[in-house]
This record gives C-alpha cells, sequence and structure tokens, in this order.
C-alpha cells in the first residue's frame, strides 16, 4: 500500500498542501510588488524597436517588420537570451536556439535580493495596472480610442520572495505564467532564467538551475508594453495567474500529455491517449506509463498502460482503450457537455514519481460542406457571437466569475459557441467553456509579417511564430468545446496572392502537426475564391464577405472594400468545404439611445443623418446602422437563410470591449457588442435571442417610451419577437397587427405618434397568443434600486426608478457609492462608451438610467458587506451582501 506524506509549503506567505514526491502545483498570486516607470525606462530591451510612432491609432496594413525604418540591432538587448525559451516548441532541432554566455541584467538593481522595494506598490494578481487609467483625453495623445485611451504603455516590474523547502532538493521546480502583457523577462535571484514575447501565450521557464533550495529566493518580471502595439486594448502586466510547478525530474512534459477519442457511438468509443515524458536526469531511464479514466463521478471506467520504455531526453507513448457506452460531450441546449478525466501516473524505479490529470470529453465532430457542423451525430447551427479578452472595468486581469457572468448573458440570448478573438484565452476560460458546453473556435494571431499597427506582434512574428503556434496547440488540444483553430485573422497576406498562401500554409502545417484532429483556418475579409489563399483553409472562415461589404445602396459613396455577397461563389469554387462566418454583422449602437428619424432601410452605415450622434459620441439603438464594412443583423439573417449550406455565424461582437470605439475614436469602448461593456443588454440582445431560441416565448419593444419633447411627433416602434405576428398598442389603441413577411426579422411600426402612456405589444404564433411587452413612460427620478449577482466578485446594477419603480430611461444622476464591513468597490461603469470617468471612481453618473459596481470581499475576512448608493432627488439605497 502506497503511503502518502502531505507537507505545507509557505511561499512568501502563500500556503498549500500538496503531495510529497509527486507533482506540486502552487498559486503564487499574493505577495507581489510592482513599480511601473513614469518616463524612460531602463536599459533592459527585449530588442530594438523601429522608429516608427503613430499616435492618431491609423491602422498600419501592409508594413512588414523588414520593410520598417529600425535602429542597429543594440548589445543592449536580451533577445539572444529570451529565444532558447522556444526550444521546447521548434521542432527541428537545429534551428534551436544556443543561449549565449554571461548573465545580463545581474546588476541592475530590480533583480537583487538586496533591493528594497517596499515603497513599491502591492499587487495581488491577475494585475492589470492600466485598467483604473486615467483615460487620455483629446487627440495626438500616447494611447488613443483603438486601444482604450488607457496607460498601457511603459515598463513594470514585479518582485516576489520565494521560501523554497529543502525537500525541493533534487526536484525539478518551474514558473508557469498564464499570461504577461507583453516581452515578459524573468530573473531569478540576479540570474536570467528567460522570457516569453507574445502576451496572450502562456509559458514556463525552468528555475531548477538557480533556484537556492532551502532559503529565500528573489523572482523578479519585466514586462515592457509599446503604445501602436494593438488595434484593441491589450491590457498590461501580469494579467493571468502565476504558478510555481514541482516534480520529479522525470515526470510528464509541459502539456505532455494528448487524448483523443475516435469511432464514437452512444454504445462505444475508443479513447487514444498520448503521454511525453521528460527525464531530465540524463542518461536512459525506464519508464512506465499508465492512465487511468475516470467518469464525472469519480468512477474509473478505463485503463491505459504502456509497455516499460527507455526514456533518454524525451520520449512519447501512446496507449487506447474503448469504454462502452460512454456519456459524451455536446453543445446545450440539445445535448450534454459531459467530461472525463485521465490519471496519468508515471513509474520509474518500481516507483511513481509524477501524476498528471487530463480533462477531456468524449465526442465526434464532422464538418459537412452542406449540412454544416455535425456533433455526435446532430446538425448543430452556429449561433455564435465574437469576443474580446478584456472583462470591461476589470481590464484584462482574468476573473472566473466576471467571465462566466458573461457567458451566461450569452447563453440566456441563445448563443452556442464563441470565436476567441483574436488571442489564446485564459486556461480557466476553457475549462468553463468545457463545462458549459459552447463550442469554440481557438485563435492566436491578428497578424504575421504583415502588420496592423506600427508595434504589434509582426516586429517579433519571424522569430516565434512556430513556438506560439505550437505552445498554443499543445495547451488547448485537450478542450472539447475547440472544434476549430483559427491561425490568423484578416491578415495582410491575403493581398499578396501566392506569396500569403505559402505562409498560411506552412502555420496550417505546424497545426495539423501538433493537432491532425480538428480543422485549421485563417478568417479572411479580402481573400476571394480564385485567389490562391483560401484554398489553403479546411474550413472558409469569411468575415463580412458572406452577406456583401459596402454592397448595398445606402453604402454606395463609401470607399473601401466593395464586395457582393460571395457565399455562392465560394460554394462553388469549393463544393467540398464547409463555410462558416467567422464574424458578421459589426452593427453598432448606444444601449437606451435613440436617434431621429429612423431609416426605412433594413441597414445603413453610421453617420450624422443616419443613426449616428457625434456630438454626444452615441449610436442609435434601433440595430439598423453598422460600422462602414458591416451589416445589420435583419441582412445577415436573410444571406445566411438564403444560403443554407452556411453552417452559422460569430457576430462582432457578443460584449462591448475596451478599444476599437467605431466609429467615434474618441471614445473609450466598442460600440458593436449585443451586451455593452457594464453588462447591460442592448435592445440587440432580444433580436437575436428571438432568432436563436423560436421556441422561448418573448416579445420586445423599443424604443423606451419617455419621450417629453416628442409629444406629436412620429416616433418610430419595432418589436423583436420569437412569433410569427403581433399587435401594437398605444394607450389601449390598436395601431394595427402585422406579420413577418418572408426574410422578415422585425416588426416595425414606423408612423406612430408620440404620446405619453403605456406602449404594449401582444405577439401571436400559429394565430395563438405567444408572448406579451409593456413599456411605460416614466416620472421624476425618485430612487435607486440595487439588484446583486455574484461570487467572489458581486456585481450590483443599479438602476434609476420613479415613485412607481419604473426605470427612468433618460436619467443621468450622479450616483455616489460607499461600503462598511470587510469588502470594498472594486470598480463602477454605466455602459457608455464615451464616459472617460475612471473605472477606479467610486462615483458614476447613470447611462440610461443604470450604473454598475463591482463589489469584492477582503480576503481572510468574513461577515456582511453593507453597500449604499445615493444620489440628488433620489432615496438612498442600500444593499447587504455576504463575504465568504
Amino acid at each position: 500500500m502506497q503511503k502518502i506524506f502531505f507537507i505545507c509549503l509557505f511561499l512568501g506567505g502563500v500556503a498549500g498542501v500538496v503531495k510529497a514526491q509527486v507533482r506540486q502545483r502552487v498559486k503564487i498570486d499574493e505577495g507581489w510588488r510592482f513599480m511601473r516607470y513614469e518616463g524612460e525606462g531602463d536599459s533592459l530591451i527585449y530588442d530594438e524597436r523601429p522608429r516608427v510612432m503613430d499616435r492618431n491609432d491609423n491602422k498600419v496594413a501592409d508594413t512588414r517588420a523588414s520593410e520598417v525604418a529600425s535602429a542597429v540591432v543594440s548589445a543592449r538587448a536580451l533577445k539572444a537570451w529570451i529565444l532558447p525559451s522556444a526550444n521546447d516548441f521548434i521542432k527541428d532541432s537545429a534551428k534551436r536556439y544556443v543561449r549565449p554566455g554571461g548573465n545580463p541584467g545581474r546588476d541592475f538593481s530590480f533583480v537583487r535580493g538586496d533591493f528594497d522595494d517596499s515603497r513599491w506598490e502591492r499587487v495581488r494578481l491577475p494585475h492589470d495596472w492600466a485598467i483604473k487609467g486615467p483615460f487620455y483625453v483629446g487627440e495626438n495623445v500616447v494611447v488613443g480610442g483603438g486601444m482604450g485611451r488607457l496607460p498601457v504603455q511603459g515598463v513594470g516590474w514585479y518582485r516576489r520572495k520565494l521560501d523554497v523547502p529543502a525537500g525541493w532538493e533534487g526536484r525539478s521546480v518551474y514558473l508557469n505564467v498564464d499570461g504577461a502583457m507583453s516581452y515578459a523577462m524573468v530573473w531569478l535571484n540576479g540570474q536570467l532564467v528567460g522570457g516569453w514575447p507574445y502576451g496572450y501565450n502562456s509559458f514556463r521557464l525552468d528555475l531548477t538551475p538557480y533556484l537556492r533550495v532551502g532559503g529565500e529566493n528573489q523572482l523578479a518580471i519585466r514586462v515592457d508594453n509599446p503604445s501602436n502595439s494593438s488595434r484593441w486594448y491589450p491590457g498590461a502586466g501580469l494579467y493571468r495567474h502565476v504558478w510555481l510547478e514541482v516534480v520529479s525530474p522525470v515526470h510528464v512534459a509541459q502539456w505532455g500529455t494528448f487524448v483523443r477519442t475516435r469511432d464514437v457511438t452512444a454504445a462505444a468509443a475508443d479513447v487514444v491517449v498520448g503521454v511525453q515524458v521528460v527525464n531530465g536526469l540524463g542518461g536512459g531511464q525506464k519508464v512506465r506509463v499508465v492512465s487511468d479514466i475516470l467518469n464525472e463521478r469519480g468512477e474509473k471506467v478505463g485503463i491505459v498502460r504502456s509497455k516499460e520504455v527507455m526514456v533518454r531526453g524525451k520520449e512519447r507513448v501512446e496507449g487506447i482503450v474503448k469504454i462502452r457506452n460512454p456519456l459524451l460531450w455536446g453543445p446545450l441546449p440539445a445535448q450534454r457537455p459531459h467530461l472525463y478525466t485521465a490519471v496519468t501516473r508515471v513509474y520509474a524505479g518500481g516507483k511513481m514519481v509524477d501524476e498528471y490529470k487530463t480533462r477531456f470529453g468524449i465526442r465526434s465532430v464532422e464538418f459537412d460542406p452542406v449540412k454544416g457542423v455535425i456533433v455526435n451525430g446532430e446538425r448543430v447551427r452556429i449561433q455564435g457571437v465574437n469576443q474580446h479578452h478584456d472583462l470591461g472595468a476589470l481590464g484584462a486581469a482574468f476573473n472566473e466569475r466576471a467571465a462566466e457572468r458573461q457567458l451566461e448573458m450569452l447563453r440566456e440570448m441563445g448563443c452556442n459557441a464563441i470565436r476567441l478573438a483574436h488571442n489564446p484565452p485564459a486556461p480557466e476560460l476553457l475549462d468553463m467553456l468545457d463545462r458549459m458546453g459552447f463550442l469554440v473556435i481557438d485563435e492566436i494571431f491578428d497578424c504575421w509579417y504583415r502588420g496592423k499597427t506600427p508595434l504589434d506582434f509582426h516586429l517579433i512574428f519571424a522569430d516565434w511564430h512556430e513556438a506560439d503556434l505550437r505552445a498554443f496547440v499543445r495547451r488547448d488540444r485537450n478542450h472539447p468545446c475547440i472544434i476549430e483553430w483559427s491561425f490568423g485573422n484578416e491578415v495582410g497576406e491575403q493581398y499578396t496572392g501566392d506569396e500569403g498562401a505559402v505562409v498560411a500554409r506552412e502555420l496550417r502545417d505546424i497545426v495539423r502537426d501538433e493537432d491532425s484532429t480538428r480543422p485549421a483556418t485563417a478568417s479572411m475579409n479580402y481573400a476571394k475564391p480564385d485567389m490562391p489563399f483560401p484554398g489553403v483553409m479546411d474550413v472558409l472562415s469569411l468575415n463580412y464577405q458572406g452577406e456583401g461589404i459596402r454592397d448595398a445602396p445606402a453604402y454606395a459613396h463609401l470607399r473601401g472594400i466593395r464586395t457582393s455577397p460571395l457565399y455562392g461563389a465560394f460554394r462553388e469554387r469549393f463544393p467540398g468545404k464547409l463555410i462558416l462566418s467567422t464574424e458578421t454583422a459589426s452593427a453598432l449602437s448606444t444601449r437606451g439611445t435613440y436617434v431621429f428619424p429612423v431609416s426605412s432601410g433594413v441597414s445603413a452605415p453610421v453617420s450624422d443623418s443616419t443613426g449616428g450622434d457625434s456630438v454626444n459620441r452615441a449610436v442609435s439603438a434601433y440595430d439598423l446602422y453598422t460600422a462602414a464594412f458591416g451589416a445589420s443583423p435583419d441582412k445577415v439573417f436573410r444571406a445566411q437563410d438564403m444560403n443554407s449550406f452556411v453552417g452559422g455565424e460569430f457576430v462582432w461582437s457578443g460584449w462591448d470591449y475596451l478599444g476599437e470605439p467605431t466609429p467615434y475614436y474618441s471614445a473609450r469602448s466598442s460600440y458593436s457588442g449585443i451586451i455593452d461593456l457594464a453588462g447591460f443588454k442592448k435592445d440587440r440582445f432580444y433580436l437575436y435571442q428571438s432568432r436563436w431560441r423560436p421556441e422561448l416565448a418573448m416579445a420586445h419593444i423599443l424604443p423606451h417610451w419617455t419621450w417629453p419633447e416628442r409629444v406629436g411627433l412620429v416616433t418610430p416602434v419595432h418589436v423583436y419577437t420569437s412569433g410569427d405576428e403581433a399587435e401594437l398598442f398605444l394607450n389601449g389603441r390598436s395601431q394595427g397587427r402585422k406579420k413577418k413577411g418572408a426574410f422578415e426579422y422585425r416588426l416595425r411600426w414606423d408612423s406612430v405618434v408620440y404620446e405619453p402612456g403605456e406602449l404594449k405589444v401582444v405577439a401571436y404564433k400559429g394565430g395563438k397568443v405567444w408572448a406579451t411587452d409593456v413599456v411605460r413612460t416614466a416620472g421624476v427620478a425618485a430612487g435607486l434600486r440595487l439588484k446583486a449577482d455574484g461570487g467572489d466578485l458581486v456585481f450590483v446594477t443599479v438602476s434609476v426608478v420613479d415613485s412607481k419603480g419604473v426605470v427612468v430611461p433618460d436619467a443621468a444622476n450622479l450616483i455616489r457609492f460607499s461600503v462598511s464591513g470587510p469588502g470594498e468597490i472594486v470598480a463602477t461603469d454605466n455602459g457608455n462608451p464615451a464616459d472617460l470617468t475612471s473605472f477606479g471612481s467610486v462615483s458614476r453618473a447613470a447611462f440610461g438610467g443604470m450604473v454598475l459596481v463591482i463589489v469584492r470581499g477582503t480576503p481572510g475576512r468574513k461577515g456582511e458587506i453593507s453597500l449604499r448608493a445615493e444620489a440628488e432627488g433620489c432615496v438612498p439605497a442600500r444593499l447587504q451582501i455576504r463575504s465568504h
């Protein structure tokens, strides 16, 4: 009988109970000190950067690193010492990097253990140094609207003590960083360990050679964020979790298991378990690998055994087991996302030296060019959205409850798929997507050699694309939610004919080498069916081209790419390939804002004469107005319904996100979300819900009905419903009964004359009453209503209401917040893209009658938190929150 001993590790104040002599994983999010340079940074640079600056957020769409004016390679650059960190992900050993001699930075004070950092800021990871602002205001600022107007730029340092127990002697100790934005470089005890430039990839560094076992160690991490390095808000700093992992020198490699399923039926499925074993002892080591397959109840349902193998360096072993009557992983709501766990044990010298757990799902996925995506034999129409990685007022710092809240609201709308635009996500997000039963396109690059901004990651693409791509696939390939890999988004190489196709083919082949079970693609907003670029793709991922770009009469005056609807042309040229729309719509709106007159058509670009209000930087929420290249939801629905072979769509975008505030770049955040940045539903939410959840009895009226300045004026009323017809009533008088025609997705009453009172709609389906909705004219603001939703973070929605409890839709009261008890206010927001008040402010003007306040309990303290909200002219409100 094996005896398991428990020891308690205290790493700079972090305690964890771990098994002796097996794998230990310790989160080290606490106890960090942080400093950011206000002016010029230090000389410990990754590499010299091009002397090109563009402070106007201009998209540089055709810039190659070799074509940009760049400085002479500097002796200060540490690139040569960092590149070897990529070696485990470079297949050809002849192309791997050799670390030069020397130890750059050894005399720099920040990496030394005797440096006094007591005046630095105390921070807890994940940490985004930029999110509390302040926002940059005006033109020609160092960070403009494209990157969110927040101070992401500069060099930041993180330092932490590590008290390493003597019991770690003879073991391998790794630093695992889930995400560091960007150009991370790591020192331990004054020794340069390595780093990773691409800010979205997770990476690992071997601390073992530099570690003082049985004593205190000094960890120092430098990150460097250039301005003009992204098209959206990237965040800044150590914005995901950081871990120490302690293993035997003989162990499962980093992301070293790959569990595949094949011949999947309801009766049985083959589970293939591949394991890469590392021998860090030198010489050869005889190893035996055993993997138990456990179901969700922890019951063993299968076992995979390997023959004893000799491991020198690294060796891969593989085995197979048949699982009877498997519980399949599939997307909700029609299927269930059942999960299994492979518990892999490595034996050497007659004893267990490592244990490694891999969560996976048993499922089959087919990509049929006519039927679409088929999961476990059932067709699943893709009802997806694109999601950027920020969490609104929390910035890029990952928080599970905040991400879960986003997904729950998308699920309520009927969304079943997420495209992770345009970078690898936090690992916990994929775990969540597995559990919640979403389908996922996992994406890595927004550019290749041809950059989109002067200092984006095209500067490192030549050196790092193979390592980034292999690490990305290897980390994520056991997640059943992922059905497709994307290795590029709207890249400039679309424009370069055969040259671009060569690059695409290289990247596709790398993905296939790491995982041949899923298709690999890059999304295309320019490449046409007769060009070489789409021929490389396993699945045709079209951005906006399916429904047409600037092809409708309302867009005729615009300059730029003009494309007729291309679903049919791509189908004719590639009859054996599935077509998906990976970006659709880019409809724009500001929640609760309505601009008159209303367009009589179904889709129009935003301007001051069509849905736009440039003075207030707002876009009408009638959901008819789009980016110059975009289309309304109605136009997209029609195009897809006329081409039933299209597998579905990913709407741009699910939530508003920081940066890219088209069409008003003096704002801070996008207008394209179906849900605003604070998490409040826009009207568009109900249009998609009416299409994606046809079985749900629902109806939704827009606009609100509080228009004192519009008495006697025509105020169009639109209704979104899953029914097929509806009758509208104003103060009890029928405004007519309307039925949806062919390719119509909303009901419109464009001649309603405003008068205060009550609007009511009765929707019908099959001639029977299906659903109703009512909106009422609000009185003056009189009170505040608080509603909480949360876990470790509590999201509190504050509504400004009149004396009857009706939300006042035009209320802009300044609301002040305070807390007592074991908690703090983390952030506030109101969903207005033009509001440049710091997210850290404890007072916030209501927008559309609503405000969000985010509250967090004090770690280690329990009890009740009391949140108080007050505003002039309103009765104050208080909410009691239980801190766990």
